[in-house]
């Protein structure tokens, strides 16, 4: 593998990479811009074209902030990789440190440092998503103090997850010979299922606070559909999502017993009781169509492949040296090769993304006519326009950019499918809209 060939297809490949989002993102800001000033003929009687221009706006700035979080990204990757910014990092942590600390040592300080270099680069962007454009438009309830004790707790807890983890994966690297990457696999799989069983109770009381549902009638109603569609949870729970965002959603979380029901009580707010019991069937959908099943598959299958070929390049110096780092040779380079992959795989896997993006857009048809079946597809279609509304999603996105980016189908074409579905899906939906 020659070094200069692997800079040329880098190189090539975060240009290319750089262009199509830039594309994209221009694409969208133009479509939405253009439609900003006329609601769409279907959700004339439900959308008034102030909320309809508010959702454009907040889209536009968000795609703008994308524009230059991306530029900036890209710069940082040249960076990191052909300006030798990793190659600097590397060879003073390596000359202070590995003496002292040992080969494991060193090298969890180097994947700690990078990933504290990388954050306080990104933290500007976040600072001014959150403190300026979520302001802005009247989504944003975290204080200063909030920002600054999330930010030191997801640190920590990076911290206490993320070192053993790491130290894990590099003394299988060292210690399994050439199959390392089989045995990280595992490992990483391992790790992902705790993960899953855990994060309910042990990691998410952390940010937020999780109570019991109160509103009996609700509650009794949401047990009967589980019931009905022989889905058992451990609770259902109220997540005070306001404290943060006025942004609505609820959620599944959790693996086997461990499942919970959590709703923000932004949407316990703003939604009806059949409104609600339509919104979990949606999301019981998914559970009974293996959609989470699905992709949790898709990820691990993902991963192997991935660890796969980084078996293959962390063995060859062309790898290191094309992507502007010089291999060490009185030191392990497993570190460096984690870091390099994770640098370098973004660019080449982009062009995966509408793929992705189409399985979810079809779970996501699925779910709601699994939702049509067991609750009221009229519901559903009101709660989906409540909520397009009050997250200001715009109804005119790109065509393209939804083939790209989008987990969910636009609301033109969801609702379509739900008016099939239930045909007086469409008339509910705009009357429960315009009552709201």
């Amino acid at each position: 593998m020659q070094a200069s060939s692997v800079s040329l297809v880098f190189a090539l490949a975060v240009l290319l990479w750089l262009a199509l989002r830039l594309l994209l993102a221009v694409r969208q800001i133009r479509h939405v811009a253009r439609h900003r000033d006329r609601v769409p003929a279907p959700f004339e009687a439900s959308v008034t074209l102030a909320a309809h221009q508010r959702a454009a706006d907040y889209t536009i700035a968000k795609t703008r902030l994308g524009v230059l979080a991306m530029a900036l990204g890209a710069a940082v990757l040249v960076g990191w990789t052909l300006l030798g910014g990793l190659d600097l990092l590397n060879t003073a942590l390596r000359d202070a440190l590995q003496p002292r600390l040992g080969d494991i040592g060193y090298q969890l300080a180097l994947l700690a440092a990078f990933t504290l270099v990388s954050a306080l680069l990104e933290l500007p962007l976040d600072l001014y998503g959150t403190f300026v454009l979520e302001q802005r438009f009247g989504f944003n309830r975290v204080t200063s103090a909030l920002f600054v004790a999330d930010l030191l707790r997801s640190t920590l807890l990076a911290a206490l997850i993320g070192l053993p983890l790491a130290a894990l994966v590099l003394w299988i690297m060292a210690a399994a010979g050439a199959a390392w990457w089989i045995w990280a696999w595992v490992a990483w799989v391992a790790f992902h299922l705790v993960l899953l069983v855990i994060y309910p109770t042990l990691i998410a009381p952390l940010f937020n606070r999780f109570e019991p549902l109160q509103d009996a009638a609700l509650a009794a109603r949401v047990s009967a559909l589980m019931q009905r569609c022989g889905f058992a949870a451990k609770g259902l729970f109220v997540m005070d999502g306001s404290r943060r965002s006025a942004h609505a959603n609820a959620y599944f979380t959790g693996l086997g017993a461990a499942k919970r029901v959590v709703f923000f009580d932004t949407l316990l707010a703003r939604l009806a009781p059949a409104e609600v019991e339509a919104v979990l069937a949606h999301e019981l959908g998914h559970f009974r169509h293996r959609h989470v099943l699905v992709r949790m598959l898709a990820i691990f299958g993902f991963s192997l492949a991935a660890l796969a070929l980084l078996g293959w390049l962390a063995g060859q110096s062309g790898f290191y040296l094309g992507l502007g780092v010089a291999p060490n040779l009185a030191a392990p380079n497993d570190a460096l090769a984690l870091l390099l992959f994770g640098l370098a795989l973004p660019p080449f896997t982009f062009l995966l993304a509408p793929l992705g993006a189409l399985l979810s857009r079809r779970h996501e048809f699925e779910a709601d006519a699994y939702a049509c079946a067991q609750a009221d597809g009229r519901a559903l279609a009101g709660a989906l326009l409540k909520l397009h509304e009050d997250n200001a999603s715009t109804l005119t996105p790109d065509p393209l950019y939804v083939r790209f980016y989008y987990s969910h189908p636009p609301a033109l074409e969801r609702l379509a499918a739900l008016a099939k579905l239930a045909p007086a899906a469409a008339p509910a939906a705009s009357a429960a809209s315009g009552a709201a």
